[in-house]
């Protein structure tokens, strides 16, 4: 008996140690310290899958710019900056949620939530949680999110849109850091 107890108490030791992170899960406050250090601008190709289709724009290269704003508790994601696609992407807390609103050139507002265990420190998963301006069972929104950290100068965003209530789709922006 006095094993199994002692087996149990350095597990439970193990757990809170582990703290909130523990079985493959991150901290939001981590995963938007890690976005902070984004600030700056990446350069790269976009990639189109499924039903959309990047157009005019597949091979072409693309910019985003990551801005951190508002004392450090925001960082602000421009995609396309003075493009007619121009969008702008808005990280923030909320408690300990990472909140990421999508500001769509479709004129729509899609908010996600970071999944806090789908995710690891090096590939963020974000999914939708409700959004402004659109009904989602029927119109065109981005839906999900994913960005795969490779390191301080390479990133791989994918962006999920939905139409009609199905995934339509992958538009995925292969990133270096360019300034």
């Amino acid at each position: 008996m006095g094993k199994l107890v002692f087996s149990v108490f350095v597990m439970l030791v193990a757990i809170v140690s582990a703290g909130p992170g523990f079985a493959g899960g991150v901290e939001a406050s981590a995963v938007f310290d890690r976005l902070k250090s984004l600030a700056g601008t990446w350069e790269g190709t976009p990639e189109a899958r499924g039903e959309i289709e990047a157009g005019e724009h597949e091979n072409a290269k693309v910019k985003h710019v990551f801005e951190v704003s508002a004392a450090g508790t925001v960082v602000m994601e421009t995609m396309g900056p003075g493009t007619d696609h121009e969008m702008i992407n808005m990280y923030h807390l909320d408690g300990n949620d990472l909140v990421l609103t999508h500001y769509c050139a479709g004129g729509n507002q899609p908010t996600m939530r970071l999944d806090r265990e789908a995710s690891t420190a090096h590939n963020l998963v974000f999914n939708f949680t409700g959004g402004t301006n659109f009904d989602p069972a029927v119109d065109t929104h981005i839906h999900a999110a994913e960005i795969a950290l490779h390191d301080e100068d390479a990133m791989i965003s994918s962006w999920k849109p939905y139409v009609g209530g199905k995934q339509a789709g992958t538009m995925t922006f292969h990133l270096a850091r360019a300034e």
